[in-house]
């Protein structure tokens, strides 16, 4: 679900207001308590035994994780088309280039084993109809946002997709029969799970910001 975004029209004031007035609390309130009852842990979590997974699963575990690579390489060409502080836009080159670098590694496997499928992602026609429509949805609100809406709708989409691809990483490991490959899974999951938690504070930081706690006093 790569998004090709283009710079929108600015909103109206309006609708900035009354976004402002309803989300951004939410938001605030949502992120806090996620952080508090499973973010904020400064070990890692632990993973399951090695083998608790079952073995055919491994070629479904590889597939999704390398779609989803395949669509985050891509994230640091919104800079061409819209204008992105400069944390954020390293941010976003840092997630584009591990992503790049974890798809041709996914690739090099598929090559050396002929049982890991990448096209063969595994999902029932209802989930992949349900994915296609999160992602229209989420290219929609980055063709029409600018300035703190974009970057919220933007941190809040890495934050779901590289909490995902580190869990789907672990789980890829946990499938995983060669040890070289358990150990290269394994550090592609504490990679993005750094990357997560990069993504994460910045998105507080965003909502802690002067200028948003103005645009809520504004919208109030």
């Amino acid at each position: 679900m790569t998004m090709i975004v283009c710079r929108g029209a600015t909103p109206r004031p309006s609708l900035i207001t009354k976004t402002s007035k309803l989300v951004f609390p939410f938001v605030a309130g949502t992120l806090l308590l996620a952080c508090l009852l499973t973010g904020c842990q400064t070990s890692r979590a632990g993973a399951p035994p090695v083998g608790i997974i079952a073995r055919p699963a491994r070629s479904n575990a590889y597939s999704l994780l390398h779609q989803l690579l395949d669509d985050e390489k891509d994230i640091s060409l919104l800079h061409f088309i819209k204008q992105e502080p400069t944390d954020l836009k390293d941010l976003m080159k840092r997630i584009a280039a591990a992503s790049k670098k974890g798809a041709k590694l996914l690739e090099q496997f598929a090559r050396e084993d002929p049982a890991i499928n990448l096209k063969d992602i595994g999902l029932p026609p209802a989930e992949v109809a349900t994915r296609d429509a999160i992602a229209a949805t989420k290219k929609k609100e980055l063709l029409t946002q600018t300035g703190d809406s974009f970057e919220l709708t933007l941190l809040l989409s890495q934050t779901e997709a590289l909490n995902y691809g580190w869990h789907l990483a672990k789980i890829a490991a946990q499938t995983e029969p060669q040890p070289d490959r358990i150990r290269a899974m394994t550090d592609m999951g504490d990679q993005m799970e750094d990357l997560y938690r990069e993504v994460f504070r910045l998105l507080l930081s965003r909502l802690q910001s002067p200028e948003m706690n103005r645009t809520r006093s504004q919208a109030q």
